[in-house]
């Protein structure tokens, strides 16, 4: 993590890809989403999506995942040249959460966040809220996930 002076609207991060397994679909379905074509490969094609399908909430999983290993990986950057070690806050929450088209067995999505704003938190000077726009993108180019997510950033100097 950087502090929040040192970001700017624009900078992407790209986090890395995932490819989505029948197996892992369907572990993930039977615990957190257990619909017929998260669960069965003959039920997901003979839905709209085609074949069987990642959960959207399994899809946002891993790219929250991919965000947290991202940023463990800057902070060991940041320790091994003797920097700050800055550390983020918590999310006060996301909005226009998109799945455009289905993730389906065998899909590698690869994820990146841009930054879209930066604010000062008007209640807490010691924090800045960054809103960035987290994408998963398919092996064919295709967009299939979007959510504008939010994070507290640790100001250097409050206000």
């Amino acid at each position: 993590m950087r502090f929040f002076e040192d970001l700017q609207v624009g900078q992407r991060r790209e986090l890395g890809s995932y490819t989505f397994t029948a197996e892992e679909i369907k572990r993930f379905a039977v615990q957190f989403d257990p619909q017929r074509f998260h669960l069965d490969e003959e039920e997901g094609r003979r839905s709209l999506f085609g074949g069987l399908a990642a959960s959207g909430w399994h899809i946002g999983s891993i790219c929250m995942k991919l965000i947290v290993a991202d940023n463990q990986r800057l902070l060991e950057i940041a320790r091994s040249r003797g920097e700050p070690i800055v550390l983020g806050g918590p999310s006060p929450g996301f909005r226009d959460l998109r799945w455009y088209k289905p993730v389906l067995a065998g899909d590698t999505i690869s994820f990146s966040s841009e930054i879209d704003s930066l604010r000062a938190s008007a209640s807490r000077p010691e924090w800045g809220i960054l809103q960035a726009r987290n994408t998963g993108i398919n092996q064919h180019g295709d967009l299939v996930f979007s959510v504008l997510a939010s994070a507290f950033v640790p100001r250097r100097n409050e206000g």
